[in-house]
Protein backbone atom coordinates (compact mmCIF):
# COMPACT_ATOMS: atom_id res chain seq x y z
CA UNK A 1 0.00 0.00 0.00
CA UNK A 2 1.37 3.62 -0.25
CA UNK A 3 1.93 6.11 1.60
CA UNK A 4 0.14 9.01 2.13
CA UNK A 5 2.95 11.15 0.64
CA UNK A 6 3.24 9.25 -2.13
CA UNK A 7 -0.49 8.89 -3.16
CA UNK A 8 -0.15 12.85 -2.84
CA UNK A 9 2.03 13.29 -4.85
CA UNK A 10 1.19 10.93 -7.33
CA UNK A 11 -2.50 12.38 -6.94
CA UNK A 12 -0.66 15.84 -7.85
CA UNK A 13 1.15 14.39 -10.41
CA UNK A 14 -2.43 13.63 -12.29
CA UNK A 15 -3.49 16.98 -11.17
CA UNK A 16 -6.38 16.27 -9.04
CA UNK A 17 -4.55 17.89 -5.87
CA UNK A 18 -7.25 21.38 -5.63
CA UNK A 19 -7.10 21.43 -1.75
CA UNK A 20 -5.93 24.12 0.32
CA UNK A 21 -2.51 23.17 1.29
CA UNK A 22 0.18 23.12 -1.20
CA UNK A 23 1.61 19.87 -1.53
CA UNK A 24 5.37 20.01 -0.60
CA UNK A 25 7.64 22.41 -2.57
CA UNK A 26 4.74 23.38 -4.93
CA UNK A 27 2.01 26.12 -4.86
CA UNK A 28 -1.27 25.77 -4.67
CA UNK A 29 -3.47 25.15 -8.14
CA UNK A 30 -5.63 27.97 -8.44
CA UNK A 31 -3.22 31.04 -6.95
CA UNK A 32 -1.04 33.49 -8.68
CA UNK A 33 2.20 30.91 -9.06
CA UNK A 34 2.42 27.48 -11.03
CA UNK A 35 1.82 24.21 -10.32
CA UNK A 36 2.60 22.06 -12.93
CA UNK A 37 5.34 19.15 -12.83
CA UNK A 38 8.71 20.88 -13.54
CA UNK A 39 7.86 23.84 -12.36
CA UNK A 40 9.31 25.74 -9.33
CA UNK A 41 6.88 27.25 -6.58
CA UNK A 42 6.83 31.14 -7.06
CA UNK A 43 6.92 30.48 -10.56
CA UNK A 44 4.46 32.90 -11.93
CA UNK A 45 2.93 34.46 -15.03
CA UNK A 46 3.33 38.46 -16.17
CA UNK A 47 1.29 40.05 -19.10
CA UNK A 48 3.19 42.17 -21.83
CA UNK A 49 1.77 43.81 -24.72
CA UNK A 50 4.01 45.67 -27.60
CA UNK A 51 2.42 48.81 -28.11
CA UNK A 52 1.44 50.30 -31.27
CA UNK A 53 5.08 52.56 -31.69
CA UNK A 54 7.07 48.93 -30.77
CA UNK A 55 5.02 47.30 -33.69
CA UNK A 56 5.46 50.39 -36.30
CA UNK A 57 9.07 50.11 -35.70
CA UNK A 58 10.17 46.69 -36.23
CA UNK A 59 10.67 46.18 -32.28
CA UNK A 60 8.66 43.32 -31.61
CA UNK A 61 11.58 40.14 -32.72
CA UNK A 62 14.17 42.27 -29.94
CA UNK A 63 11.83 42.32 -27.30
CA UNK A 64 10.32 38.76 -27.63
CA UNK A 65 14.29 37.88 -27.76
CA UNK A 66 14.85 39.72 -24.63
CA UNK A 67 12.62 37.77 -22.29
CA UNK A 68 13.51 34.73 -24.24
CA UNK A 69 17.06 35.11 -23.72
CA UNK A 70 16.42 36.21 -20.21
CA UNK A 71 14.77 32.39 -19.41
CA UNK A 72 11.55 33.09 -19.61
CA UNK A 73 8.82 30.78 -21.17
CA UNK A 74 6.29 32.10 -23.78
CA UNK A 75 3.08 31.04 -22.95
CA UNK A 76 0.95 32.86 -25.25
CA UNK A 77 1.19 35.41 -28.27
CA UNK A 78 -0.95 37.20 -30.46
CA UNK A 79 -0.55 39.69 -32.77
CA UNK A 80 -3.82 41.83 -32.97
CA UNK A 81 -6.59 45.11 -33.32
CA UNK A 82 -7.66 45.98 -29.86
CA UNK A 83 -11.17 47.01 -29.88
CA UNK A 84 -11.70 50.53 -27.98
CA UNK A 85 -13.37 48.56 -25.37
CA UNK A 86 -11.14 45.94 -24.50
CA UNK A 87 -8.44 48.67 -23.94
CA UNK A 88 -10.82 51.14 -22.25
CA UNK A 89 -11.01 47.94 -19.55
CA UNK A 90 -7.27 47.11 -19.61
CA UNK A 91 -6.73 51.20 -18.46
CA UNK A 92 -9.48 51.52 -16.20
CA UNK A 93 -7.74 52.19 -13.51
CA UNK A 94 -6.34 55.37 -15.52
CA UNK A 95 -9.98 56.76 -16.21
CA UNK A 96 -10.19 59.89 -14.21
CA UNK A 97 -6.47 60.71 -15.57
CA UNK A 98 -6.45 63.55 -18.63
CA UNK A 99 -4.49 61.12 -20.53
CA UNK A 100 -7.04 58.45 -20.83
CA UNK A 101 -8.96 59.18 -23.73
CA UNK A 102 -5.74 59.66 -25.63
CA UNK A 103 -3.93 56.63 -24.34
CA UNK A 104 -6.94 54.64 -25.50
CA UNK A 105 -7.17 56.05 -28.61
CA UNK A 106 -3.45 55.73 -29.23
CA UNK A 107 -3.39 51.96 -28.28
CA UNK A 108 -6.66 51.66 -30.85
CA UNK A 109 -4.27 53.30 -33.94
CA UNK A 110 -2.49 50.31 -35.12
CA UNK A 111 -1.95 46.41 -34.02
CA UNK A 112 -0.58 45.20 -30.74
CA UNK A 113 1.58 42.15 -29.76
CA UNK A 114 -0.04 40.60 -26.66
CA UNK A 115 1.93 38.03 -24.14
CA UNK A 116 2.23 35.95 -21.56
CA UNK A 117 5.52 35.10 -20.00
CA UNK A 118 6.22 32.66 -17.33
CA UNK A 119 8.81 32.08 -14.29
CA UNK A 120 10.22 32.99 -11.11
CA UNK A 121 9.61 36.22 -10.55
CA UNK A 122 8.73 37.32 -13.94
CA UNK A 123 6.64 40.29 -12.75
CA UNK A 124 9.02 42.02 -10.92
CA UNK A 125 11.66 41.33 -13.76
CA UNK A 126 9.76 41.91 -16.68
CA UNK A 127 9.12 45.41 -15.15
CA UNK A 128 12.78 46.27 -14.47
CA UNK A 129 13.27 44.60 -18.24
CA UNK A 130 10.72 47.22 -19.68
CA UNK A 131 12.18 50.27 -18.03
CA UNK A 132 9.98 53.38 -16.31
CA UNK A 133 7.42 54.89 -17.43
CA UNK A 134 8.74 57.95 -18.32
CA UNK A 135 11.84 56.47 -20.88
CA UNK A 136 14.16 59.64 -19.57
CA UNK A 137 14.18 57.27 -16.09
CA UNK A 138 14.85 54.25 -17.89
CA UNK A 139 18.60 52.78 -17.78
CA UNK A 140 20.21 51.40 -20.69
CA UNK A 141 19.74 47.81 -21.52
CA UNK A 142 15.67 48.25 -20.36
CA UNK A 143 13.44 48.27 -23.74
CA UNK A 144 12.39 52.09 -23.05
CA UNK A 145 15.93 52.97 -22.05
CA UNK A 146 17.15 51.95 -25.57
CA UNK A 147 14.60 52.77 -27.74
CA UNK A 148 12.35 55.36 -25.61
CA UNK A 149 12.35 59.18 -26.13
CA UNK A 150 8.68 60.03 -24.91
CA UNK A 151 6.13 58.53 -22.22
CA UNK A 152 3.33 58.78 -24.58
CA UNK A 153 5.35 56.51 -27.09
CA UNK A 154 6.93 54.34 -24.83
CA UNK A 155 6.94 51.25 -26.87
CA UNK A 156 5.56 48.55 -24.11
CA UNK A 157 3.59 47.37 -21.53
CA UNK A 158 4.03 45.01 -18.58
CA UNK A 159 1.84 44.12 -15.67
CA UNK A 160 3.23 45.96 -12.61
CA UNK A 161 2.01 43.19 -9.62
CA UNK A 162 0.76 39.34 -9.70
CA UNK A 163 -2.91 40.31 -9.31
CA UNK A 164 -2.29 43.29 -12.19
CA UNK A 165 -0.99 39.97 -14.39
CA UNK A 166 -3.70 37.62 -13.81
CA UNK A 167 -6.19 40.44 -14.32
CA UNK A 168 -4.84 41.51 -17.55
CA UNK A 169 -3.96 37.66 -18.64
CA UNK A 170 -7.76 36.96 -18.15
CA UNK A 171 -8.71 40.14 -19.44
CA UNK A 172 -6.58 39.89 -23.16
CA UNK A 173 -6.52 35.78 -23.13
CA UNK A 174 -8.83 33.12 -23.25
CA UNK A 175 -7.64 29.90 -20.64
CA UNK A 176 -7.40 27.73 -23.85
CA UNK A 177 -5.14 30.28 -26.00
CA UNK A 178 -2.65 29.94 -22.58
CA UNK A 179 0.08 27.12 -24.07
CA UNK A 180 1.06 24.76 -21.69
CA UNK A 181 4.11 22.74 -22.18
CA UNK A 182 7.43 22.05 -20.60
CA UNK A 183 10.75 23.66 -22.11
CA UNK A 184 13.72 21.63 -22.41
CA UNK A 185 15.93 25.05 -21.83
CA UNK A 186 14.48 24.80 -18.31
CA UNK A 187 17.00 22.79 -16.25
CA UNK A 188 19.76 25.47 -17.76
CA UNK A 189 17.71 28.00 -15.84
CA UNK A 190 16.59 26.79 -12.99
CA UNK A 191 18.41 24.41 -10.24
Amino acid sequence: MPKPKRKRFRAWLAGDHVGPEPLPGRCNQGSSTDCRPGIMANSERTFIAIKPDGVQRGLIGEIVKRFEQKGFHLVALKFMQASEDLLREHYIDLKDRPFYAGLVKYMHSGPVVAMVWEGLNVVKTGRMMVGETNPADSKPGTVRGDFCIQSGRNIIHGSDSVESAEKEIGLWFHPNELVDYKSHAQQWIYE
